[in-house]
């Protein structure tokens, strides 16, 4: 079973190693070897080799994997001074722009907002294979061997995180992720009173912000003992609104 060689896909870890202030670097973790994701997929040491061989930074190429926000093409933030595979994962050194959008991810990092990292790939034909295993209930995994890498992204949060919020619901988890969700709207109240950055950046916290906040009264309403907390009781409370609108004015 073979995984489709023509979608541009993506994924998430959350590691960062490092910032050097003087020299506006991060050392980060894009991926981890032998970590099954959420698309059942593992991805093996070796599966960037041929990528950094062909695009990476010692290379000869003109389109060499790019450093973006968001895993989009017209947001380039800096570029990698390093990217290599060790025993852990795909291990990169970033410096970041001068720009604007330079600028504005240095302060995120800065302050804490940007903690996960997401590749740009696509799958290579014939070099992923179904592993079984009988003991999982999924009845196995993805074994992948190899990808072409295009690009490492740094993402504000991660693609599948706070989107499952009434599975937690259902779960027994709620404290320890209404804790999670707290922790985070910390952070950003205090980025937005620093003022730091562009408009732009700002305008995000402040959707992200409400986002999160949505999801914390969502959560608290199903268990009415989670605003009893004395880290939680503070939280502001704000009405529902469409996430949809919310993407598209960040996009406008």
């Amino acid at each position: 079973m073979d995984r489709d060689i023509n979608k541009y896909s993506q994924k998430n870890t959350e590691i960062i190693k490092d910032l050097d202030e003087e020299k506006r670097e991060v050392a980060i973790y894009l991926s981890t070897f032998d970590v099954m994701d959420s698309d059942y997929d593992v991805i093996k040491k070796g599966a960037f080799k041929k990528s950094i061989k062909e695009r990476g930074v010692g290379s000869k190429s003109n389109r060499k994997i790019a450093f973006l926000r968001y895993h989009d093409w017209e947001k380039p933030i800096g570029k990698f001074m390093s990217l290599d595979e060790d025993d852990k994962g795909l291990f990169a050194v970033a410096r970041l722009g001068t720009s604007s959008l330079g600028d504005d991810a240095w302060a995120d990092y800065k302050e804490g907002i940007i903690r996960e990292h997401s590749i740009g790939f696509q799958y290579v034909d014939k070099k992923s294979k179904w592993i079984e295993d009988k003991t999982m209930t999924t009845g196995g995994y993805f074994e992948i061997k190899e990808v072409k890498l295009w690009e490492g992204s740094a993402v504000t949060f991660g693609s599948n995180e706070y989107t499952n919020v009434i599975d937690v619901i259902k779960s027994q988890d709620k404290p320890n992720y209404a804790q999670k969700l707290f922790n985070e709207i910390n952070i950003l109240q205090k980025s937005l009173v620093s003022g730091q950055g562009t408009d732009d950046r700002l305008h995000e916290i402040e959707m992200k912000l409400k986002y999160l906040t949505t999801q914390l009264t969502t959560l608290a309403s199903s268990d009415p003992s989670i605003t009893q907390s004395p880290n939680l009781a503070d939280v502001p409370v704000v009405e529902s609104f469409d996430w949809n609108k919310v993407v598209k004015s960040l996009r406008s």
